[in-house]
């Protein structure tokens, strides 16, 4: 897949992208299990479909498969729920010992309606069932958020780079829901050597006036764009992403530890708490 936007006569292309955005998946990675080397089964990968990476390149990486590496299963079997979780499950027809998971993964209920649960995280996300999803799970298992997910991509980093030489970011993402749109939308819950957020507050719109509010979600606008690829059911749990202005990859702060954490909108400024 390739966007090549228009860009006016004179004028230049988006800020960040050059005038061509390719997403290039990486096909052939097998079912991760737990433990596995994912550095070793993406560069198998790209070897097997005789890609290369290059320097500037985005590694978009399921959250999936991070998280099943890193050995973040729980198996249902050894759940025992408590009153709370049996309740909420037999009023909605849920998991108990699912539903268990959920709170035990949660610092906060933000709602509980409809069986619906919308929890906040460790990580400081807010998001349906704290992240916890029996798709694409061993039986009778959930699989968990990475227990830090910027460290998760800093790792797969350091590991392909290490091995291609080439400079890369990386960013691991999840699906999920938003409030006042229907339909779910890819998202960066970590992420390492990527601008993950652009700043334009200070600069000028076209007409001259200062722009005093906007700052994009880079790394969750290049998440979006990656699921068009990855899908659902695809079995594409990783992809390329090439094109981004190369003079904002892997430069600052991003490139030595501000992650997707620094999306997270802080607590002072959430007018829905």
């Amino acid at each position: 897949m390739s966007v090549d936007p228009e860009t006016p006569s004179g004028g230049s292309s988006a800020a960040g992208v050059g005038q061509r955005l390719e997403i290039v998946a990486v096909p052939g990675i097998p079912e991760v299990r737990p433990g596995d080397d994912l550095v070793e089964q993406i560069l198998a990968a790209l070897e097997g479909a005789r890609l290369e990476l290059r320097d500037h390149d985005i590694v978009v990486v399921a959250q999936k498969i991070v998280s099943k590496a890193e050995q973040r299963v729980v198996d249902l079997a050894s759940v025992r729920p408590g009153r709370m979780a049996r309740e909420w499950a037999e009023r909605h027809g849920k998991d108990a010992r699912q539903v268990q998971v959920v709170l035990d993964e949660s610092v906060r209920i933000v709602r509980m309606d409809r069986g619906v649960m919308i929890c906040e995280t460790r990580h400081g996300f807010i998001c349906a069932n704290a992240g916890v999803d029996a798709s694409n799970a061993p039986p009778g298992c959930v699989l968990l958020l990475p227990s830090d997910p910027d460290a998760s991509a800093r790792q797969l980093r350091v590991g392909l780079q290490g091995a291609t030489g080439a400079r890369i970011g990386v960013i691991v993402t999840d699906t999920w829901g938003r409030p006042w749109r229907l339909g779910i939308t890819n998202v960066a819950i970590g992420a390492s050597g990527v601008p993950v957020l652009r700043d334009h507050r200070g600069e000028q719109d076209p007409a001259g006036r200062p722009i005093r509010v906007t700052v994009v979600a880079v790394a969750d606008e290049l998440a979006a764009a990656a699921e068009l690829v990855m899908g659902k059911v695809s079995r594409i749990p990783a992809v390329i992403v090439r094109g981004l202005e190369s003079g904002r990859l892997d430069e600052g702060p991003n490139a030595s530890g501000c992650g997707a954490g620094s999306l997270v909108r802080p607590t002072e400024d959430d007018l829905f708490r």
